[in-house]
């Protein structure tokens, strides 16, 4: 077994982070809305703990091999020129409007609900710059301009 595929094993933990990461969105009601009323900020503090269990997921998706794509649909993606720069443009956009979101929260809140909530963007964000770099690869390998290109030259 070479490297890549340990890694790739290893990306497969994505999905018990992802379900964890699920558990956490819905445990708040999992007592009935009686307790949400006696206790508000549990929201908070699930919420942070799902956004934290989302990048660690994202980030072990990115272990996964770029030489392949996940679906067609995904392929399909990746293979256009304009829509793979499209998509890399999305990935980009979002990834650092999550970073700048959990640093303004975590530099400039005064609620400390908000700030608390900041480590699980600025967690979320960092996976997100792992899924951008990924992106990127995955476009670079599939795309059909390039490999006409290549086949050409």
């Amino acid at each position: 077994m070479n490297i890549k595929n340990t890694f790739q094993i290893i990306s497969y933990l994505q999905y018990p982070l992802l379900l964890l990461a699920a558990f956490f969105v819905i445990k708040p009601f999992l007592n009935g809305l009686e307790d949400l009323k006696n206790n508000p900020d549990i929201l908070i503090v699930n919420y942070n703990r799902t956004l934290i269990f989302l990048g660690l997921a994202i980030s072990f998706s990115t272990l996964q091999d770029t030489s392949k794509t996940q679906n067609k649909f995904s392929e399909r993606i990746w293979r256009n020129p304009k829509k793979g720069k499209l998509m890399i443009l999305l990935l980009t956009f979002l990834t650092f409007s999550t970073l700048i979101l959990g640093i303004f929260l975590y530099f400039f809140s005064s609620n400390n609900k908000l700030t608390e909530l900041s480590f699980g963007v600025i967690v979320l964000g960092i996976g997100l710059i792992g899924f951008l770099k990924t992106g990127i690869e995955v476009f670079e390998n599939h795309r059909i301009d390039k490999k006409t290109n290549a086949n050409n030259g």
